[in-house]
């Protein structure tokens, strides 16, 4: 009798121990809890009573082919990632926090083995079909057989339950909240449409989404219109409430960016953002501007910053050699560039992490020097005696020292220089090409050209349009390019789509560079994404490695998001913390009644 009683409680004991504490809600945070509650009617930068009305018209050089983003060839239209809703929604003051858009709640375990999503019942496709919990796991499993790699490479071991109509369990091989996290983005194709078609594939017709707005009118590879859905589901759902103001949003191509600056000064669109400082200073003005038809702004950027910069193909063996990186990273001139071709305005990237609390600064110490020290035969000295800060010019145009160090770390390598030209051990010429598709780009390219022929290198500027560009970094047909890398307010798993080993073939690995460590401190960062202390020390960790291989010549960035736009909006006094919050304007009839006739519609 007391053998079966010893035994009955230890059964209940043993059965409390493995019982698991559910968490459903509304929302879900990777770090500290979701800022707005589940009866929440709106987020605090939006204005909730703007009027529902006009058209707003952009530009883009970007053309397109067809309107499939998830296709592994060709190139989507402009905003085609918005045909579909997608589970949950993020906002642009938090980071890391979702809330329920098409799904009603979100459950998971303590242990983060699954996750569950219970269907909105409010949720249909653009035909009124309803969105269902089928239309969810067959997205997965679309994306998983033929999606692009990386994908699969993330998610494998993932499999999906239906619960029922209305909801839908994903099972996790990984139990860690932010690889939870990583499905709740998840777009929402309906089943009914996508299921005899290739996902892998270009689509040239527009596609059957769940989003607010649909194509309502294109010329492939020169406009697109998109028409808010008068009987969109969600138009007043929380997340979307105050974001979907305009009835129409048209983009047009353009092949030159002089000739779209242009256009946008004679009426031919309405707004545009200027990442070019010189273009800022010198291009926005005239008897539109004088009018103020056309208003001018600058709006503090808060955002932290990807580094972007020209980009070795370390592939390339002609880029192997870290010294060969260091050596060409002398010969570009920042300094000389600013105050010449940008009048002084922007700031040098010198982080992956750039204007985040996790930026490589001063030189590693505590907790970070204890991660860096495992490591120290394998890494430079100076990445522990030195802070990592780009080359520094005195703006003259004249490199004489930077061009002595410049060839001794060439030579370090293997390079001799013969009669005004670098030739390797087989005598063969230093020659590369940089790969462009935008042409006002090759105004600074070919000062760094004029440069590195000064120690026997010859630079060969190729320009192509973007779609030959797309083709080219996916097949990783370049030796150089312009592009960007990193960024984020925390650093997330998504880095090891830049930089670990395993997705080498991810676009976004613009460098092709692998490395142990890095692969190390990538998974430990995915690892430690609940934990602020270790996450700063492997966050810093990371750049600060990175930066001391130098797999990119840093360009520049400006703190302000610039702005000009014809005067018929107007906006919530309130910006997002993350975004200059273009979603949440609106179109003011009485601002457009004032402007001139013009083909853009006022």
């Amino acid at each position: 009798m007391l053998r079966t009683a010893l035994l009955l409680m230890s059964f209940v004991i043993s059965s409390a121990s493995v019982a698991q504490s559910i968490t459903t809600s509304h929302a879900i945070a990777l770090r500290g809890e979701a800022k707005y509650a589940a009866d929440f009617k709106n987020w605090d930068y939006v204005n909730p009573d703007a009027p529902l009305a006009g058209t707003i018209t952009q530009a883009s050089i970007a053309t397109f082919d067809n309107f499939n983003r998830y296709a592994q060839r060709g190139t989507s239209s402009p905003y085609s990632t918005s045909f579909y809703d997608t589970i949950m929604t993020g906002n642009l003051d938090e980071d890391g926090v979702y809330y329920c858009l098409v799904c009603s709640s979100v459950s998971y375990p303590d242990d983060y083995s699954w996750i569950s999503f219970k269907v909105n019942p409010k949720a249909v496709f653009q035909d009124g079909k309803a969105l269902t919990a089928k239309d969810i796991s067959f997205t997965f499993d679309k994306f998983m057989t033929q999606g692009v790699n990386q994908f699969r490479k993330i998610f494998e071991g993932v499999t999906t339950d239906i619960i029922s109509e209305q909801e839908v369990r994903f099972n996790l091989p990984k139990k860690d909240k932010e690889f939870m996290l990583r499905l709740v983005t998840l777009p929402v194709f309906p089943q009914h449409y996508w299921q005899d078609k290739d996902l892998a594939e270009p689509l040239t017709e527009p596609p059957l989404g769940s989003g607010a707005y649909r194509l309502k009118d294109f010329k492939m590879g020169q406009y697109v219109v998109f028409e808010r859905s008068k009987d969109y589901w969600a138009i007043d759902h929380p997340t979307k409430k105050g974001t979907l103001n305009f009835d129409f949003k048209r983009v047009d191509i353009y092949k030159d960016t002089t000739v779209m600056i242009e256009a946008f000064k004679k009426g031919e669109f309405d707004l545009r953002t200027e990442s070019d400082s010189k273009l800022w200073a010198t291009t926005y003005q005239g008897k539109n501007f004088d009018a103020n038809y056309i208003k001018l702004e600058k709006v503090v950027n808060e955002n932290p910053r990807p580094m972007r910069g020209f980009i070795f193909n370390s592939t390339r063996k002609i880029f192997q050699d870290r010294n060969v990186r260091e050596a060409l990273g002398l010969m570009f001139d920042f300094e000389w560039t600013n105050k010449k071709l940008f009048y002084s305005a922007d700031v040098r990237h010198f982080s992956y992490l750039q204007d985040s609390d996790y930026m490589a600064r001063g030189i590693p110490e505590g907790r970070e020097l204890e991660i860096l020290s495992q490591y120290k035969d394998q890494l430079p000295d100076q990445l522990f005696n030195e802070e990592y800060n780009p080359p520094i010019t005195d703006g003259s145009g004249r490199l004489r020292s930077q061009s002595r160090q410049a060839l001794k770390l060439l030579k370090n390598a293997g390079w001799s220089l013969k009669k005004g030209k670098l030739y390797d051990s087989n005598n063969q010429p230093f020659e590369f090409e940089i790969m462009l598709w935008r042409a006002i780009d090759e105004r600074y390219v070919i000062p760094f050209k004029k440069n590195l022929a000064k120690i026997g290198i010859t630079l060969n500027i190729r320009t192509v349009d973007i779609a030959q560009a797309t083709n080219r970094l996916r097949e990783r047909k370049y030796d150089m390019m312009i592009h960007q890398m990193g960024g984020g307010v925390h650093p997330s798993s998504d880095l090891q789509l830049y930089f670990h080993s395993k997705y080498i073939d991810s676009t976004y690995n613009s460098t092709g560079y692998t490395s142990d460590i890095v692969d190390s401190l990538l998974e430990k960062i995915a690892d430690n994404q609940q934990n602020m202390d270790e996450l700063k020390a492997y966050g810093k960790a990371l750049d600060r490695v990175l930066l001391w291989h130098f797999l990119v010549i840093p360009q520049w960035y400006n703190k302000y998001y610039r702005v000009a736009y014809w005067d018929k909006f107007s906006r919530p006094n309130t910006k997002p913390k993350y975004n200059l919050g273009l979603s949440t304007w609106w179109y003011d009839a009485a601002k457009a009644e004032k402007l001139p006739t013009r083909n853009a519609i006022n």
